[in-house]
């Protein structure tokens, strides 16, 4: 018979997930716990992305374990090689005995009579169930899984080709000497655009607006000098803490010189394309650096295939579809067999599920985040949510031993619950992430808010998260503890 109350249940199996668990066995091995995984297998992001060319955009000894050394030799890795990382990593700590695959969280309700969740769960061909829990750890990601985020394009219903989204992608797509469209200039399209230009005929990325994109090389000469010098867990340790220094560095140089930091970014895009691209027209956005995410390239792969001729960019608007290709606003046909719509994301807080505390629902964007990882007046109940101006992994591993010293805390003390309360009603509240890409103004009204001051606020600084959560006091005055009352 199947266990249906835990101490611990952790939403998703992605690479969030997995690591949460594994803290859990490490910091608090006496806690008993579930994972449950809305899919098929676990992996998130890296089993659910089958594109062409799919890889990290940060290193992978910052996108990494704390507790798990990378060993691969390239630092920007393919998505194939994160996936084994991931299972690995499950199978070191004996994490997927406590998955439980193809279960969607539809509903979370807290009772603060028993201090206990009860969590409603959807399978597909079987009735709802339900489990109970004390504590939650939600590492359900920031985006649906099921559909990404397609614009209406006009006369794309005459379009004769294949018209696809990199979310979805076709095992059995032949591109082999097509003519393909990349529509975007994210992390995405960047990605695509030189993979498949190896094999097409040609690849076109077409961008209403410009990214900034760097390049770095694909293994980290730094980090292989250490593993020859140093014992593996120490490199990696090193390594890590090199590169967290220098993402810290050119992150806050950016907001404080801008300028600088453009030009400095424009000057090494122009180095790599040496007059073959018009770099102020297609690589020179109108924000300032950081304002999005910077788009990494590995060993110059996009600049080296725009060089060659074998992709092209093209900055402008779609007009309509045709049946051979898009027009444009300026009157050009792109040709196209193929046009693959790189446009980004569908956010998707929480994974959907609602959220219900003693009766009443919760509404998402009343809720405030404290520390990034705990909403306003919800008891025992925690979120992953990663930095969005270095690696996610960062912010998830800290989260986690922050709700492993939370649930050892309770233990010691006797408490039963732990939940976030503003002191300051009247305290300012901003958008909880702070980028202005497109798919992050698209729904970030539908997620928490910030507060403009700690700990309500993001600072998106690891160093004060360290110090904060692996180092701060569990006492807090914005932190309230309790028992169940008992009935007298």
């Amino acid at each position: 018979m199947s266990q249906n109350h835990f101490d611990v249940v952790i939403i998703g199996a992605g690479l969030s997930g997995i690591g949460a668990a594994c803290h859990l066995q490490r910091n608090s091995p006496n806690k008993s716990y579930a994972i449950l995984e809305s899919r098929e297998a676990m992996g998130g992001t890296w089993d659910l992305f089958r594109y062409p060319g799919i890889r990290s955009d940060s290193d992978m000894h910052t996108l990494g374990y704390s507790f798990k050394p990378w060993k691969h030799e390239r630092a920007i890795a393919d998505g194939p090689a994160i996936l084994d990382y991931i299972q690995e990593t499950a199978k070191d700590y004996d994490v997927e005995r406590h998955i439980r695959y193809n279960q969607q969280v539809t509903k979370i309700a807290w009772d603060s009579d028993n201090a206990t969740w009860t969590l409603r769960i959807e399978q597909e061909g079987k009735r709802a169930s339900k489990i109970t829990c004390n504590f939650i750890y939600s590492c359900t990601g920031y985006y649906r899984y099921d559909k990404g985020y397609t614009p209406d394009f006009p006369g794309s219903d005459q379009f004769k080709g294949e018209l696809i989204h990199p979310q979805h992608w076709p095992e059995d797509l032949d591109y082999a000497d097509k003519k393909v469209v990349v529509i975007g200039s994210g992390a995405t399209a960047i990605t695509v655009v030189p993979e498949m230009a190896k094999t097409a005929q040609h690849v076109t990325m077409l961008q209403r607006s410009p990214t900034y994109v760097v390049s770095r090389p694909g293994k980290d000469p730094f980090a292989r000098r250490m593993d020859r010098w140093l014992p593996s867990k120490l490199a990696y340790l090193v390594t890590r803490w090199k590169n967290v220094t220098m993402q810290a560095l050119i992150f806050q140089y950016s907001r404080r010189r801008p300028q600088k930091m453009k030009e400095f970014l424009l000057a090494l895009t122009r180095r790599e394309l040496k007059g073959k691209v018009d770099v102020n027209k297609h690589f020179n956005p109108k924000y300032n650096p950081w304002d999005q995410r910077l788009c990494l390239v590995p060993d110059s792969d996009l600049f080296r295939s725009l060089r060659k001729g074998t992709s092209s960019v093209v900055t402008d608007q779609i007009k309509t579809f045709t049946k051979t290709g898009i027009k444009l606003e300026s009157g050009e046909l792109l040709k196209a067999d193929i046009v693959v719509s790189a446009t980004g994301l569908e956010l998707l807080a929480m994974g959907g599920m609602e959220i219900v505390v003693d009766g009443k629902k919760i509404s998402l964007p009343d809720t405030v985040g404290y520390r990034g990882m705990m909403l306003s007046d919800v008891p025992n109940f925690v979120l992953a949510a990663g930095y969005t101006n270095a690696s996610w992994t960062l912010k998830c591993d800290l989260t986690s031993e922050y709700v492993c010293r939370m649930l050892n805390h309770m233990d010691r003390t006797g408490y039963q619950f732990c939940v976030a309360r503003t002191q300051n009603p009247d305290m300012d509240r901003v958008a909880f992430l702070d980028l202005a890409s497109g798919y992050v103004d698209r729904a970030i009204d539908n997620f928490p808010k910030q507060g403009t001051s700690s700990p309500w606020r993001l600072y998106q600084n690891y160093l004060l998260d360290l110090l904060s959560l692996r180092f701060g006091s569990m006492r807090d005055k914005e932190l309230e503890y309790g028992r169940v009352k008992t009935q007298s």
